[in-house]
């Protein structure tokens, strides 16, 4: 007679405070007026979870919310004020509880994901299960959470483009604004499947751009887009946004694709206009602009969780900080020109 084996235990839940550290603001305005407040401790609901942050990334459109900037913004995320007043989106954490309806995460997953609005900065965060997947033990939670908005922005403008497929062999791709969040990601998925890239950015960052695996480099401030070969590039990711649509279009190939992921534009309606440019000019035109918004996609994260697990590709991590200095890293976001990632780690568990 066979013995049978001992029934596996679930992970005991964590006693979960009524209280939490928060960095919030909970009017617009520049980061310098982020404090750090006790609040309550979300309850999950229906298909959430909650999590104890482990790590937190800082985006720009963090700073765009925080400032109300451009004034569209407030139009989603609140008219008068913030109607979340806690930044961060892109979180890596621990799951201390789930909520109704929840079959596929338990007590004790690690994850990462994006967080609708925010709530991030923050000890603990609710978060919608389907925006969620797993963290490999082997992957840090510092490197993970750089990856749901910036590394998935990156793959999904990549697609939109038309270089969605694996292997992009004799493919040529402009990215403008190369040295940023997005642009590091997407200089080195286009170089993963074989495409020959070539990069703006500024001049400190090209040889960090060059090391990414882009064949040519190039300092915007120095060289035109008038300047570069025209009918060249399959595709142009445009991350930057400080040239003229039709200058960009001439590059492409017939049958190119221009991808627009800026979201700087004006201080009311931030990026429509240049939007509505593109429209105009795409009217008719053999080379393409097609309209792109990327939006979480929990299949395109995984991949890109294991693309890094597997160190086939890798965040740019300009600055780290501790829980404590979530606003000189706000601040740091708001200056402008990060290269890569900026993170803030969570807050330390008691006793650590």
């Amino acid at each position: 007679m066979s013995t049978p084996e001992p029934a596996t235990s679930l992970p005991e839940a964590p006693a979960i405070p009524a209280t939490m550290r928060a960095w919030s603001r909970r009017d617009y305005g520049p980061a310098d007026g982020t404090t750090a407040t006790d609040i309550p401790v979300p309850t999950p609901r229906k298909n959430e979870v909650l999590l104890r942050i482990r790590a937190t990334a800082i985006n720009a459109g963090d700073v765009r919310i925080l400032l109300g900037d451009p004034l569209l913004v407030r139009a989603a995320f609140g008219l008068r004020r913030p109607k979340q007043p806690v930044r961060g989106m892109d979180v890596a954490g621990t799951v201390v509880a789930v909520g109704p309806g929840v079959i596929d995460a338990r007590v004790g997953d690690e994850v990462v994901g994006e967080l609708p609005g925010g709530g991030g900065l923050a000890t603990y965060a609710v978060a919608p299960v389907d925006r969620l997947v797993a963290r490999p033990s082997t992957l840090d939670p510092v490197v993970a959470t750089t990856l749901p908005i910036a590394a998935g922005t990156a793959h999904q403008a990549l697609s939109a483009g038309g270089l969605g497929a694996p292997e992009l062999a004799g493919k040529r791709v402009l990215v403008l604004g190369a040295s940023g969040g997005v642009g590091t990601f997407a200089v080195q998925l286009a170089v993963l499947r074989g495409a020959e890239v070539w990069a703006s950015c500024g001049e400190p960052n090209r040889q960090l751009v060059g090391e990414l695996g882009a064949a040519r480099t190039f300092d915007y401030r120095a060289t035109r887009v008038d300047e570069l070969p025209r009918d060249h590039f399959d595709a142009v990711i445009d991350i930057a946004g400080g040239d003229r649509i039709g200058a960009l279009q001439r590059l492409l190939v017939v049958g190119g694709a221009l991808v627009q992921v800026t979201g700087n534009g004006g201080p009311v309606f931030g990026p429509i206009p240049r939007m509505l440019s593109a429209l105009v000019h795409s009217i008719g035109s053999s080379r393409r602009i097609p309209f792109f918004a990327a939006a979480p996609k929990r299949d395109v994260l995984a991949e890109l969780v294991g693309l890094v697990a597997d160190r086939r590709i890798a965040p740019v991590i300009e600055a780290v900080y501790d829980f404590d200095e979530t606003v000189a890293a706000l601040e740091h976001v708001e200056a402008g020109h990060t290269v890569g990632k900026v993170v803030v780690r969570g807050e330390p568990a008691p006793g650590a």
